[in-house]
């Protein structure tokens, strides 16, 4: 029999000026295909609401190169292009333009590009190779005595998106930010001027890494930094030009979230995947990506070695009762920056969780890399019998394993620590709502446990934690969701989730607690602390879904300073800003100046599109 669908979007391609035709095919196609995951609160999907806001080349280019790529690659060019049209309501009559305007770009010549561990700087993820993301309070300038006057000097505007969820770096005076629209953007750390942009294959959230390269024409500082589309790109600091570009997985939705880190002129780079929420469909043949870390030369691009964390291919296990073939094990992704032991020739990751069964002994994990090969000298598995996909919290559980999740991924990444009796230690929170620390010097072997939270596929630790080298700072997300009245869908629930800890390095003892703020009634609000903590001598900061910036006292968790971003902003660049939801990546300091991301609509959160860049009285 012959398939209406098929016809109808056969007849598309004839009728493409037709809107009428092109909204009625996008309708029936996102009401099959998008809505068990868009409309029900799947975890990491946009809303409805968020998703009309979008522009439709935004959406296409997810459907394409980015996240929704195994979802939408089974669809026609015709029909991504009429479900685009359809969710934003907007036509594609007007090519999207994200070039900066003229007015934007800085107009005092650049002055050269030095080393960047000359002047304040943070760089990659962690700011260190042990992923510390603390700042000394001589490359900090901001302190307990004047945090409080904190204020925004400049904001900039991402254009063409309702997500502001990069990591910034700060380097030799200037930021280097990407953009879910693919740009990549050299800011004036000082002004908010733009000094060069580059255009990426696929949307770049993960923090870039500045490291000195050997080039054609002799040494240079790269600005190094993966994409969603799983290409490694190396960039010269000073002007913008591409120096290399490598493909590191070529699995249709492999991507780069977790920030590549450089070393000794080697780029190690984390490899996930969207997989995970691709096998909502019941007629998907869930799953066979395999998370990885890649190693790059950094001069050149080319790769040097590439050790998956489950070492063997998926195969074909049994059929869905769709009649769908099923694969496994798959999964283990590493969503984060991983931290490299010098001494040692060591690279630590934090894996997730598999995506379908078999579940695999590396999958929720700590795991040890040696540097030069990439064999893996040992793991340690803190949830056993991990595997989810993102139909295991939607209606049809079609495609969920029957291990059913419980979805305890680590999304942040192992800090490396000294101990005060000089052992040592890797520290990370994780989804369960637990922080581990354990030995890396013993095979792993958990030195502490401590629970923090209820722990959920949006709860625990999301994004990472910060130590000055006594305590660990963490910050608790568990947001929490209510079904919608009179509707299938859920939003936040804005009175579950949040809360600051200070836990002691050397026990894991709780050494203060902060209870978080209330949402009062603002919509799509919750107190859920996902965003990573960044911290100084003195003071923890920590974003938070309902919008807030907060600074917290080490020494007691006082709240010292608080900024509420969400509201409009005149910006730099000219481009129309508003702040949003603080999930992903933390604040960077440096200089007497933090620089911090407001907006980020994934999961529910309210949508904003700006980079503010705060100061000391603003000046």
């Amino acid at each position: 029999m012959k398939n209406p669908l098929r016809s109808v979007a056969s007849s598309l391609l004839l009728l493409w000026s037709a809107p009428f035709v092109s909204a009625q095919v996008g309708a029936t196609l996102y009401q099959r295909s998008c809505a068990p995951c868009h409309d029900a609160g799947a975890e990491r999907a946009p809303t409805h609401e968020a998703l009309h806001a979008m522009t439709p080349e935004r959406v296409l280019a997810a459907m394409e190169s980015g996240p929704m790529i195994s979802m939408a690659n089974r669809r026609s060019a015709a029909d991504r292009r009429a479900i685009a049209e359809f969710i934003t309501g907007k036509s594609f009559e007007h090519p999207l333009d994200t070039a900066p305007a003229t007015a934007a770009m800085c107009t005092e010549p650049a002055p050269d590009f030095t080393n960047p561990t000359a002047g304040p700087q943070w760089n990659g993820w962690g700011l260190d190779l042990l992923n510390t993301r603390f700042q000394t309070a001589a490359q900090a300038g901001i302190s307990p005595t004047n945090v409080s006057q904190l204020k925004v000097k400049w904001a900039f505007g991402f254009p063409a998106t309702l997500d502001a969820n990069a990591h910034p770096a700060l380097a030799s005076g200037r930021i280097f930010i990407g953009s879910t629209s693919g740009t990549v953007y050299s800011i004036d750390a000082a002004s908010g001027c733009i000094r060069w942009f580059f255009n990426a294959a696929g949307g770049v959230r993960a923090a870039i890494s500045i490291g000195r390269v050997q080039t054609e024409f002799g040494p240079r500082y790269a600005a190094l930094f993966g994409d969603g589309s799983a290409f490694v790109y190396a960039v010269d600091a000073m002007t913008g030009k591409q120096l290399w570009k490598t493909k590191v997985e070529t699995f249709p939705a492999g991507h780069i979230t977790g920030s590549p880190i450089f070393y000794n002129n080697r780029l190690y780079v984390p490899v996930a995947s969207g997989e995970e929420g691709a096998g909502a469909s019941p007629d998907y043949e869930c799953c066979r990506f395999r998370g990885s870390i890649v190693a790059l030369d950094a001069s050149t691009g080319k790769q040097l070695w590439k050790t998956y964390t489950i070492p063997e291919q998926a195969h074909k296990t049994k059929k869905n009762k769709s009649g769908t073939q099923l694969w496994g094990p798959s999964g283990a992704p590493i969503w984060s920056s991983p931290a490299i032991d010098v001494i040692h020739n060591v690279l630590y990751a934090t894996t997730g969780d598999n995506y379908s069964d078999p579940t695999s002994r590396m999958s929720d994990a700590f795991v040890a890399f040696a540097l030069d090969t990439g064999k893996i000298l040992w793991s340690r598995q803190m949830t056993p019998s991990d595997a989810y996909t993102a139909a295991c919290r939607l209606p049809d559980k079609t495609n969920c394993p029957e291990s059913n999740g419980p979805d305890f991924d680590f999304s942040s990444g192992p800090i490396l620590v000294t101990l005060a009796n000089g052992k040592r230690a890797l520290v990370a929170g994780q989804k369960s709502g637990l922080v581990h620390a354990v030995d890396p010097d013993n095979q792993g072997e958990v030195r502490w446990s401590v629970r923090v939270g209820k722990g959920g596929t949006n709860g625990g630790v999301q994004w990472g934690s910060a130590t000055d080298g006594s305590n660990v700072y963490v910050a608790l997300a568990d947001l929490g969701r209510v079904v919608v009245p009179f509707s299938l869908s859920t939003d936040v629930d804005p009175t579950k989730g949040g809360g600051m800890f200070a836990l002691s390095l050397d026990t894991g003892k709780q050494v203060w607690y902060t209870p978080p703020a209330e949402c009062g009634d603002r919509k799509r609000c919750s107190p859920a602390q996902s965003a990573a903590v960044t911290a100084i001598p003195g003071i923890a900061f920590s974003g938070s879904v309902d919008g807030h910036l907060r600074a917290y006292s080490t020494t007691d968790g006082s709240i010292l300073w608080d900024a509420d971003t969400i509201k409009p902003y005149e910006t730099v660049n000219g481009v129309e800003g508003h702040g949003g939801s603080m999930d992903g990546p933390g604040p960077v300091i440096g200089g007497g100046m933090l620089f911090v991301n407001s907006g980020y609509s994934a999961g529910g959160g309210m949508p904003g599109n700006v980079l503010l860049a705060f100061s000391v009285d603003g000046k």
